[in-house]
């Protein structure tokens, strides 16, 4: 499932790896830990994004992490432009049957709801060819 393998990539962490990012504001949207459903509910995935640039995504048995940069506001259509590298996997398969690459980098393009409890991961800043919703997790630690 390329979509999936995307959004690890979009959205991954970087566990025993050093982060090359910038960290965010301790407020930015994205910090905190989001989950995605699959459409038929099959499968779902837990995205935790922490303030340092780092992410760790768990999808049915894959263990992913990344280092990622994101903007610190959205540009004027409201999208915050998001650049995510694999840095370490687990090397068993996501919920798509797919096992994620160490090394790939992906940039997309996240549009959050004006309520900040979900958004979604879009490959062109317009929402014709997006993914989610990711829902906030209540109670989540990052």
């Amino acid at each position: 499932m390329k979509r999936r393998a995307t959004l690890v990539l979009l959205l991954a962490a970087a566990l025993g790896a050093p982060s090359t990012a910038a960290p965010l504001r301790q407020n930015h949207p994205i910090v905190g830990t989001w989950q995605f459903t699959l459409p038929d509910g099959s499968c779902r995935e837990i995205y935790r994004m922490h303030d340092d640039g780092t992410s760790i995504v768990t999808s049915a048995q894959e263990v992913a992490e990344s280092s990622f940069e994101i903007a610190d506001q959205p540009d004027d259509q409201g999208f915050y432009k998001q650049t995510d590298t694999i840095v370490r996997d687990n090397g068993k398969h996501d919920c798509g049957g797919e096992v994620t690459k160490v090394g790939h980098m992906v940039t997309s393009y996240i549009l959050f709801h004006p309520s900040g409890k979900m958004f979604v991961s879009c490959i062109e800043r317009d929402t014709r060819r997006c993914i989610g919703p990711f829902i906030r997790m209540k109670g989540a630690e990052t």
